[in-house]
């Protein structure tokens, strides 16, 4: 009987070892099962956090690069507008003479100084300086006053710096009046020196 009481005894051990075991290794199973699985699904919400930050940083850049260009565009645009403003301030400021002279008034000199800034600055500029005058006196006085008046103009603009082959001359006496009125402003507007881009 004693013997049979171990036996028993040993076989609810076993019983108990087994049952011990066989719910370990399911523990473990499932919970290397969940691991992977849970591995598997972390690694997918990092690879898609991933490409959602890349996206991002594509975008940003691309938007940084976009904003670049139309800064650089627009930066081109507001220069180009300059230039076409200062072309057009030099060659729409006449320079203005007294009456049956030829000699630079202040202002005369002024206007130069900054005609041949703008020259310096686009050394590729070749001008014609046309020599006008009012109506008054002959044709043939007219032509040589306007014949002074714009190498007058050139030998100033010579003193300034700026290259004689790059300045003509030329006289058109009383032929092209800018106001054709026969007051005293229509006169001085039509006493000048006139600058034409060749």
């Amino acid at each position: 009987m004693k013997n049979r009481v171990w036996i028993n005894l040993l076989m609810a051990i076993l019983v108990a070892g087994l049952f011990l075991t066989a719910s370990c290794a399911k523990k473990t199973v499932v919970t290397d099962a969940t691991t992977i699985e849970d591995q598997e699904k972390a690694k997918l919400e990092a690879d898609a956090k991933a490409k959602l930050e890349a996206d991002a940083k594509k975008e940003a850049e691309r938007i940084a690069q976009q904003k670049l260009v139309d800064q650089m565009a627009n930066d081109k645009a507001q220069k180009e507008a300059q230039v076409l403003a200062a072309k057009k301030r030099f060659v729409n400021q006449d320079i203005h003479f007294e009456y049956d002279s030829s000699q630079l008034t202040a202002m005369a000199k002024t206007g130069l100084k900054e005609k041949a800034v703008w020259l310096k600055a686009n050394p590729s500029v070749i001008v014609s300086i046309e020599g006008h005058c009012d109506e008054r006196g002959t044709t043939e006085y007219n032509l040589a006053l306007g014949d002074r008046r714009a190498n007058t103009v050139k030998s100033y603009m010579g003193n300034l710096g700026v290259a004689a082959y790059r300045l003509k001359t030329i006289s058109y006496g009383e032929e092209m009046p800018i106001d054709s009125g026969k007051t005293e402003s229509a006169f001085r507007k039509n006493r000048r020196a006139h600058f034409a881009i060749n």
